[in-house]
């Protein structure tokens, strides 16, 4: 049995078999890796409620060939100060009553009161990788699902939660200074998952309506009004340059297809404003993306019934070219 040398964090997962490639691609983004044994083990300190797949952070304190080392171990680390506490099985163990056991047998090793409904300090234990993995457990609350309710809903509008998924491909990691742009925000469920999120973003929309329901959505849930009416054929740039990421939710109409051309000229526009770009599609558009500059890093499908949209994590020329740059000075 033995402690992390470094900060380890381990992420259960989970998705619904229609959203498992953009569930892997959001893991891709966000660490690196895909899931092993239901979880992800990384060094990376991601908030769990980031994502509609991560089901909670563990930070490991410890891990060990079997409970019993782990109980050991809290015997002695973990001091409690007063407060209540619950050891609560994460991931990894299919059976049920091996579950129960393992933490019965940490939690009757740790000196306090035991918390089943409310405890004020929640540890979790998870097995993975032929070991079990002990530490403070933060569960994740699902921000997404509040975001459903909005007054100005839109029948072809992004879900929340693949909304929310597409914003983590956009910007992996979030950090002060980074802008990211919708350039065709429609109702705004993108922009709202990312506010929400501490992302600075701004919005734009050539329909008055749409800009509209944009503005009642963000009010609703205390958000600002960082809409503005425009094509986004015609913006550019602002005097700090592209803006770090772009989310393109190329407007798709049961009616009517997009007409080629115009639809180069979005991508164009999104190339110009932004060094990162994930656009969403209904339609195969790889050749529209390169004639645009535009590189495909990564790739998801989702589907819903026979419905399928077309996630692409992508960059631009200029962007691929800065960061060959940048790896020859390093």
């Amino acid at each position: 049995m033995h402690g992390p040398e470094r900060p380890v964090f381990l992420y259960p997962v989970a998705s619904h078999e229609d959203e498992r490639d953009l569930f892997l691609l959001e893991m891709r983004a966000l660490f690196g890796a895909e899931p092993v044994d239901g979880c992800v083990i990384s060094d990376k300190n991601v908030d769990p409620s980031r994502s509609p797949f991560i089901r909670g952070r563990l930070a490991v304190t410890a891990s060990g060939g079997r409970p019993e080392d782990i109980a050991a171990y809290a015997a002695d680390a973990v001091r409690l100060e007063g407060r209540t506490f619950k050891v609560t099985f994460v991931c990894g163990e299919p059976d049920y009553d091996a579950q129960r056991a393992a933490e019965r047998t940490i939690g009757w090793r740790i000196a306090g009161k035991a918390e089943m409904r409310r405890p004020e300090r929640l540890f979790g234990v998870a097995f993975a990788r032929g070991r079990y993995w002990f530490g403070e457990y933060a569960k994740s609350e699902a921000a997404w699902l509040k975001h459903n309710d909005k007054p100005q809903p839109y029948s072809t509008a992004l879900g929340t939660r693949v909304a929310r998924a597409v914003v983590n491909l956009a910007v992996p990691d979030i950090r002060a200074g980074l802008r990211a742009v919708d350039p065709c925000c429609g109702i705004g469920t993108v922009l709202i998952e990312a506010l929400s999120m501490g992302i600075d973003i701004v919005g734009y929309d050539v329909n008055p309506l749409a800009l509209k329901g944009a503005r009642l959505n963000l009010a609703h849930f205390g958000m600002p009004d960082v809409v503005k009416l425009a094509d986004m054929t015609t913006l550019a740039p602002g005097p700090e340059g592209p803006c770090d990421a772009a989310v393109l939710d190329l407007p798709y109409n049961l009616c009517s297809v997009l007409p080629e051309d115009e639809r180069l000229a979005m991508l164009r526009a999104a190339r110009r404003l932004a060094r990162r770009v994930v656009v969403v599609t209904t339609e195969t558009i790889d050749a529209a993306l390169a004639q645009a500059g535009l590189r495909v890093l990564d790739r998801a499908a989702v589907r819903k019934g026979k419905f399928e949209r077309h996630v692409l994590v992508c960059e631009g020329e200029r962007a691929k070219r800065q960061g060959a740059d940048e790896a020859r000075v390093r």
